[in-house]
């Protein structure tokens, strides 16, 4: 059973990757002082709200999930939640 913890706080991503369609995806992402090394992207979404466009993508580390929004206005990413295994 999954656990998801809600966080909304901005992360700093510290690395940027890119997939076979050179689409871009989170690598590295430090978090109240700790850093996250991601090892795959899951779901990926564009949300519009407005005239705001935001992507939300799923990233694991193998020991959790982390949802993370990016902002294409701010260009500022928040992590939204962390889903840990129970």
């Amino acid at each position: 059973m999954n656990k998801a913890i809600l966080v909304n706080e901005n992360v700093t991503i510290t690395s940027l990757g890119f997939n076979e369609k050179l689409d871009t995806f989170p690598k590295r992402m430090e978090y109240r002082g700790n850093t996250y090394n991601f090892i795959e992207a899951g779901l990926k979404c564009l949300v519009k709200k407005g005239e705001r466009i935001a992507q939300v993508i799923t990233m694991s580390d193998e020991r959790a999930n982390y949802r993370l929004r990016y902002d294409q206005q701010d260009a500022s990413w928040t992590l939204m939640a962390i889903s840990t295994r129970s």
